[in-house]
């Protein structure tokens, strides 16, 4: 089965999303020439910064976006196609694995994994079925501690990160779409990945994977598209990795040791941590945080590692006061005690967090970009509660310009954006 995008393009306001798109998945056909082919047991890597339209292009292949929401065609086996919606690419044979994950939070891990195509007889949902199905589904990741019955809203990132791709790969679609897969995995987890995905490809499965993390590309891809504003720019061999990063930066490759950071100061921990304890959230007695010291020191990158479930959200959590349960332990910044109960707390004393779920914890999605970037900072740009417009404004741009944040205008609603 071949499946093409012909001269894809995607508008947004204010920004072009995608331009003249052409690629194909399947075996080489006159029809594809001069676009990305990509042959079944194949991984194609599509890769691109933040805004290069790779999510874009992928919720059109997924039918996110419908026929007539776009330019261009979408054609199967030779067939032009009309998706309307996410159903009918499915039927398609295509699965999309997508960064914004799609599960339903109050539905169980069961019913989640089994939705749209659940076991029934006379009418009613099979529960002995639901279950017997989940379990095959979960033990095909490597996943087959993770409890049926529990609400999916209830479980980390990583753990729904797995339960969208086991979905996904049981729908034993011809096309499967990745995209950033690995984000909130483990190394354990992502070799299991890597595993699937492998085997996959042996039995004749196609797969478009995304990624910021060039390693991975090399280590699992058979070739490498790239996209650069909106614009497919090249195809190259996974193991160029300096073309690659040229192609998607436009910029001559960098030096790899014009960015080594200083060592840190000889000085005291700029953030110590004592005897930290957390509680488990609905277990008495058990505690997911035991006795964790550590400290940081000034210009230091501390790596905070371990397996799923193992305390690492558990402990960021507690250090910004957004912990579940409650917490014990000291906490020192600059030398001195500081008692963190709540995220105010916790900015108040210097600290920030980046949330392991960016859309859910650390954005509001319906606020504009100049809303967002000025919120955490809010206390300093207000005078007797009234927010300085004009200093907001001039913090947002500065933080668009240091990040490289591409947004139509600081008025657009971060929801608009691209995940990156």
């Amino acid at each position: 089965m071949t499946i093409e995008l012909r001269k894809i393009g995607k508008q947004f306001p204010g920004v072009r999303a995608l331009h003249d798109v052409s690629l194909a998945i399947g075996p080489r056909s006159p029809a594809s020439a001069g676009s990305l082919d990509s042959g079944p047991g194949e991984v194609l890597g599509l890769v691109g910064e933040n805004g290069a339209g790779k999510s874009t292009l992928i919720k059109i292949l997924g039918g996110v976006y419908p026929v007539g929401s776009f330019t261009g065609e979408v054609v199967i086996a030779g067939k032009l196609q009309a998706f309307r919606n996410t159903r009918d690419a499915r039927r398609a044979g295509i699965a999309v694995v997508h960064q914004e994950l799609a599960l339903v939070p109050e539905m169980s891990v069961a019913e989640n994994l089994v939705l749209g195509r659940e076991p029934s007889w006379l009418g009613l949902v099979d529960a002995a079925s639901t279950h017997a199905a989940a379990r095959a589904i979960l033990a095909a990741v490597g996943a087959s501690d993770v409890a049926l019955d529990v609400p999916v809203g209830e479980l980390g990132i990583g753990v729904q990160q797995l339960l969208e791709i086991a979905r996904a790969l049981a729908d034993r679609a011809r096309v499967v779409v990745l995209d950033e897969p690995t984000a909130a995995l483990t190394d354990r987890e992502t070799a299991r990945l890597f595993e699937l995905v492998r085997a996959r490809r042996a039995d004749g499965t196609a797969f478009v994977y995304i990624s910021h993390r060039l390693e991975e590309i090399r280590e699992l891809c058979d070739r490498v598209a790239v996209l650069r504003d909106g614009e497919l720019v090249g195809v190259l061999p996974p193991d160029d990795l300096d073309r690659i990063v040229v192609a998607m930066t436009g910029d001559p490759a960098p030096n790899p040791t014009s960015g080594r950071s200083p060592k840190p100061e000889a000085r005291g921990p700029v953030l110590e941590v004592r005897d930290l304890r957390v509680a488990h959230p609905t277990l008495p007695g058990r505690r997911v945080v035991d006795d964790l010291s550590f400290a940081v020191h000034p210009g230091e990158v501390v790596a905070l590692a371990g397996a799923m479930g193992a305390g690492r959200t558990a402990t960021l959590s507690a250090l910004f006061g957004v912990a579940r349960s409650p917490v014990f332990g000291a906490i020192r910044v600059d030398g001195k005690p500081v008692a963190i109960r709540t995220p105010r707390d916790a900015i108040a004393a210097g600290l920030a967090l980046v949330p392991e779920d960016r859309k859910a914890h650390g954005l509001v999605l319906g606020a504009s970009v100049a809303d967002n970037l000025a919120l955490a900072a809010l206390p300093r740009l207000s005078r007797f509660g009234i927010v300085d417009a004009a200093r907001a404004e001039q913090v947002a741009r500065e933080r668009v310009r240091d990040l490289s944040i591409k947004a139509p205008g600081l008025g657009a609603e971060v929801a608009t954006l691209s995940g990156g």
